[in-house]
C-alpha cells in the first residue's frame, strides 16, 4: 500500500510540473515569447526599433514536434541567445480564434492566417526580412520558411543564415551548403 500512495504522490506532484510548461491553449510557454496584440505590422515595427528580426512561429496544441523543439533546439544555449538577442519571435496558433493582423492589413483569426499562409505543419518558423511590404502578406515576403523539428545545429546555423542575410546570394551556397559547412567545422574544431 506504500508503494502505491508513494507512486500516487509522485504523480501529483509530476503533473503540475508538466502543466507550467503549457499555457491555457496547450502551447509551450516560454519567456522569450513577444507577448503582443498580434498585429503583425506593428510587430515589426517593435522589432526593427530593438534592432531585431521578426519570427513568426506557428505552433498547435499537443503537437510532438513543437515539444521537440522546444525541449532540445529551443534550450540549447546558442540558439536560446540567437533567439533572443537578434529575433523578436510571435506565437501563433495554427487552430487559434485571437484576433490578429497580418503584414498586408489584413485582420483575421490565426487559423485563418495559418490557412491563408499555407502552413499545415508544426512547428514552422516563418523569417521575415529586415524590411517590410505593408501590402503583402507575411508569407509570400518571408526570407525563410521552416517547417519542422530540427537539432540545435541546424536550428542555430539557419538562424545565423537569415540574420547574415546569406538568402540574398544563395548562387554560391545555399542554406544546405551552409549548413554542411557549419557542421565540418565545428567537427574540426572539435577534432573530430
Amino acid at each position: 500500500m506504500t508503494r502505491l500512495f508513494t507512486a500516487f504522490l509522485a504523480v501529483l506532484f509530476a503533473v503540475p510540473v508538466w502543466a507550467a510548461d503549457v499555457d491555457a491553449d496547450g502551447l509551450h510557454k516560454v519567456d522569450w515569447y513577444q507577448d503582443t496584440w498580434k498585429d503583425l505590422q506593428e510587430d515589426f515595427a517593435t522589432a526593427k526599433e530593438e534592432g531585431k528580426r521578426l519570427l513568426i512561429i506557428v505552433e498547435q496544441r499537443g503537437c510532438i514536434y513543437c515539444r521537440e523543439m522546444h525541449e532540445t533546439s529551443f534550450k540549447d544555449e546558442k540558439v536560446q541567445a540567437r533567439l533572443t538577442e537578434d529575433y523578436y519571435p510571435i506565437r501563433i496558433n495554427l487552430h487559434g480564434a485571437t484576433e490578429m493582423v497580418d503584414t498586408d492589413g489584413e485582420a483575421m483569426e490565426e487559423r485563418a492566417a495559418a490557412r491563408k499562409w499555407g502552413v499545415m505543419f508544426t512547428p514552422t518558423m516563418i523569417f521575415m526580412p529586415p524590411d517590410l511590404d505593408e501590402e503583402t502578406p507575411a508569407i509570400r515576403q518571408a526570407v525563410a520558411v521552416m517547417p519542422g523539428a530540427f537539432k540545435p545545429g541546424t536550428t542555430y546555423d539557419l538562424l545565423t543564415w537569415v540574420l547574415e542575410e546569406r538568402y540574398l546570394d544563395q548562387s554560391e551556397e545555399d542554406f544546405q551548403r551552409y549548413h554542411a559547412r557549419m557542421i565540418r567545422e565545428r567537427r574540426a574544431e572539435q577534432g573530430d
